[in-house]
């Protein structure tokens, strides 16, 4: 594959994973505003981000067999059709129940963006060269941590919070060309499964008896949900108890971002070097050591802002190397059934990600101390599992390139 075409498929899919998650960082700053103007609880606001993640995580069971059984863009055209509608109804909202249902149907439609780009990710590339453009496209899919809450917060001061959803609409429309020019179809009609219940069933019954598939799945799994905490808890923590602006609060959110970032960049080169199983292990040790030493100074009473800030972009920085490698080595042995593979990886880690939303609801205070303990928790998970999955392959020695 030429150099053009591979950042270009990095550019087309990295924007269509980032529609998604656009949908959630760009009104991250406006959950308090959105809570007073519909005279919603806070745990009712925040339901609205937990209805998007379980109707994101569900849904893609659906959006990758199909992708499997009749081709990869098919069902992209119709998961932002429903995106597009959903957006259309969360701007339309009168009540905080009808943003909740409008947010459902936006996860509904989100969903093909996130499970079926990973997909074609494996259609074209495997090992190394798949991690390479796995953080290219994470590369473009994490420029939404820094520009959506910046860009939010551009909108909801002039205009409220229901301009986000108009901007998100219009990325959807974007996306949609975007696709129909620039993206190929990458599963041809002899790769594609028999278009019959049983066909993908047998192909979900093997993931869930195949150990590995499971341990990576939730070591992506627990480090994705350790995000999501923060980004159920994070605008209420930073504006409500350390008092920023909602402007100030998205600077302070895009931080994260860039540890992010820089660190996902490295994991092909890394991975060349030492073993993808080497930089996932060493990467989650070093990712849970950040996010113990966070929960320790909280426990002692340091509440600071600039601490949890700084300690916060170490521990993201490093989940930067877990996620997209993780990724890679869940799909590697999956080819034939990419889609199905990456469908239920997706679902099992967004369910995680749920619940644990709705756990950092249940527990939250106003004070980062839950927050913290959750993204704490998570982290330990997240490293347990890595030493259980791979083990043995981290201390294989590494073939001579």
């Amino acid at each position: 594959m030429s150099s053009r075409s591979y950042a270009r498929n990095a550019i087309v899919l990295g924007l269509l994973s980032a529609v998604g998650p656009f949908a959630i960082d760009m009104y991250l700053p406006a959950l308090p505003s959105i809570a007073t103007d519909l005279k919603a609880s806070t745990a009712a606001t925040q339901m609205t981000l937990m209805a998007f993640f379980m109707a994101f995580g569900v849904c893609q069971l659906i959006y990758g067999p199909l992708s499997d059984v009749i081709g990869r863009k098919p069902p992209l055209y119709a998961g932002l059709a429903l995106f597009i509608v959903g957006s259309i109804g969360c701007a339309l909202a009168p009540t905080v129940e009808w943003l909740i249902a409008a947010r459902v149907v936006q996860g509904i439609g989100a969903a093909a963006g996130m499970v079926i780009p990973r997909a074609i990710i494996r259609d074209l590339h495997t090992g190394n060269e798949a991690t390479r453009l796995m953080s290219l496209v994470m590369l473009v899919f994490s420029v939404s941590p820094i520009l959506a809450p910046v860009t939010g917060s551009a909108l909801i001061v002039p205009f409220g919070w229901r301009a986000v959803f108009v901007a998100v609409m219009i990325a959807a429309v974007l996306a949609f060309a975007l696709i129909f020019v620039f993206l190929p179809e990458t599963r041809l009609h002899h790769q594609r499964l028999e278009a019959n219940v049983r066909s993908v069933l047998r192909g979900f019954s093997h993931l869930l008896a195949d150990p590995r598939f499971l341990g990576l799945t939730f070591i992506g799994g627990f480090g994705m949900a350790s995000f999501f905490a923060f980004l159920a808890s994070s605008s209420f923590i930073y504006i409500g108890h350390y008092g920023l602006t909602p402007t100030q609060y998205s600077f302070g959110f895009s931080i994260n971002a860039f540890g992010f970032i820089g660190a996902s960049q490295f994991a092909a080169t890394l991975g060349r070097k030492f073993g993808l199983s080497r930089v996932v292990m060493t990467a989650a040790a070093i990712y849970t050591f950040f996010a113990l030493l966070l929960l320790g100074v909280t426990l002692a009473g340091v509440d600071s802002l600039a601490v949890l800030v700084a300690l916060l972009f170490m521990s993201f920085a490093f989940l930067g190397l877990v996620i997209p490698t993780t990724m890679v080595l869940t799909l590697e042995e999956h080819g034939p059934i990419a889609g199905i593979a990456s469908s239920l990886a997706g679902t099992l880690q967004m369910v995680a990600g749920g619940v644990v939303i709705a756990l950092a609801s249940l527990f939250f205070d106003g004070h980062p101390l839950p927050m913290v303990t959750i993204i704490a928790v998570c982290a330990c998970c997240a490293l347990t599992l890595s030493f259980v999955t791979l083990r043995r392959d981290a201390l294989a020695p590494q073939p001579a390139e």
